[in-house]
């Protein structure tokens, strides 16, 4: 059977919202993890929104497993992409694996494994949802015998958020709304419904018990991510995880992050919730974001890092993409951009290069501000340093009315870290919104402009 990606879905206005959700980095060992008294062995669910932000098809990243020495239970991506629910019980694997590729790191995807080994029916032990529908396409299945006892409740074996076990296959990206239920097989539907308006899949408030051993990530608390709020206790130990690692960036507000999937002739590194990118490298790497703009006013924020030169931030028109060496050689798309020693370029089928002359070379402690609007009859992007506006260009003419990313390209150890409000690796010391209470920035964005996230473009976009 042919492979087809299924995409993920994005936030609709209105209704249960999730404020919260867990940014976690493979490269920091970064995960959650608790002992486990033992609950019941043959039933239970499992519900929980990811966000993908690298796609590290080399390992096997788990969102949750229950894992010892021996054997694991597990829910995870298959290193080709393919959701996948290990089951594990002694030396049958009880292993699933879609047919859908889940590999778009744009939105969010929602999970629900319900298992119930005392159903008579084998396809009734084992039921999985993906934005709201049952799988039933699978390239790999066994269900479970009749009355199996799994791991997933077992005092001989520990929880994991994030990892199998403390030191292999972890995952990169954003965790929201995770419901564990001891005892229990529910339906998708306890979790979420289909917006009328929209037909797309969104949360709701689950109302139900949690059982003994079971537990609710909401992520809401800073200084406790692992903090159970089922009521229950049931806590877990945050590993290489701070108060910084929470993020606004939700299956109710999805933000804009740098996307994986662009391919240019030179791929970079893209790390820590897809808002740093680092050089893999010698010559000239590009990253584009998850979101395009046709109209409405846009604001994000990012940081110089590394020696201050090839680095250039700005905006990218839509479609094929290819970066080669050498910096007169910068792109083919119609192109913005910046460069932090106050140099200016833009490409319309060759390079135009000009000093910025209102600034002098940023250094690794100043924050630049980009302010794009696509309403005005002339299109412009405005540049701002630590909140001072210090250059304004109209959008080139092979620009206007296009549809443009968010852009960079870095060079060796040179590149900028983003802020588009969700998440961001830098320190936020004044935390300022958008009008709409979006974002978090160190500077308010000017007035009439947005965060770049779901919310904000369902109203401006």
């Amino acid at each position: 059977m042919s492979l087809l990606a299924l995409s993920g879905t994005n936030s609709v206005s209105g209704g249960y919202e999730i404020d919260n959700s867990l940014k976690i980095e493979p490269d920091n060992s970064e995960h959650l993890t608790k002992s486990q008294s033992n609950g019941n062995k043959t039933t239970w669910t499992c519900s929980f929104w990811f966000k993908r932000t690298e796609l590290n098809d080399s390992e096997y990243p788990a969102f949750i497993s229950a894992s010892s020495s021996s054997w694991q239970t597990r829910i995870a991506i298959f290193n080709d992409g393919r959701l996948w629910v290990d089951l594990g019980y002694g030396t049958s694997y009880y292993r699933n694996l879609t047919n859908l590729l889940l590999r778009d790191t744009s939105a969010w995807y929602h999970v629900v494994v319900a298992v119930d080994s005392t159903q008579g029916t084998a396809s009734d032990r084992l039921n999985v949802y993906l934005n709201g529908e049952l799988i039933t396409s699978w390239n790999t299945q066994n269900y479970p015998a009749q009355n199996t006892e799994f791991k997933f409740f077992d005092s001989n074996h520990a929880m994991f958020i994030g990892t199998t076990t403390a030191t292999d296959y972890r995952f990169a990206g954003y965790l929201a709304e995770m419901h564990v239920i001891d005892g229990t097989q529910l339906a998708q539907t306890d979790f979420g419904e289909f917006d009328d308006d929209s037909g797309i899949w969104k949360p709701k408030a689950y109302t139900g018990s949690y059982g003994s051993q079971g537990f609710y990530l909401d992520f809401s608390d800073a200084a406790n991510l692992g903090d159970d709020a089922s009521g229950n206790g049931n806590n877990f130990t945050e590993n290489n995880i701070t108060a910084a690692d929470q993020s606004t960036d939700t299956p109710t507000n999805n933000f804009c992050t740098w996307n994986p999937l662009w391919v240019y002739a030179s791929q970079p590194i893209i790390s820590e919730g897809a808002t740093k990118v680092r050089y893999s490298d010698s010559t000239d790497e590009g990253a584009k974001a998850t979101m395009g703009l046709t109209n409405g006013k846009w604001y994000w924020e990012a940081k110089p890092v590394g020696t201050i030169g090839s680095q250039y931030i700005g905006i990218q028109t839509d479609g094929d993409s290819n970066i080669a060496s050498a910096a007169n050689s910068l792109l083919n798309n119609y192109t913005m951009v910046i460069n932090p020693t106050g140099r200016y370029y833009s490409y319309s089928g060759s390079l135009s290069e000009s000093s910025a002359g209102q600034f002098t070379s940023l250094t690794t402690s100043d924050w630049l501000g980009i302010a794009l609007d696509m309403d005005s009859s002339t299109q412009t992007i405005k540049y701002y340093v630590n909140g001072s506006l210090i250059l304004t260009r109209d959008l080139i003419s092979e620009m206007q009315g296009q549809t443009v990313f968010p852009f960079l390209v870095n060079y060796e150890n040179r590149s900028f870290d983003i802020n588009f409000g969700g998440y961001t690796i830098n320190t936020i010391s004044s935390a300022a919104a958008d009008a709409n209470d979006y974002g978090t920035f160190e500077y308010a964005p000017p007035s009439g402009y947005y965060a770049l996230c779901t919310k904000n473009l369902a109203e401006y976009g």
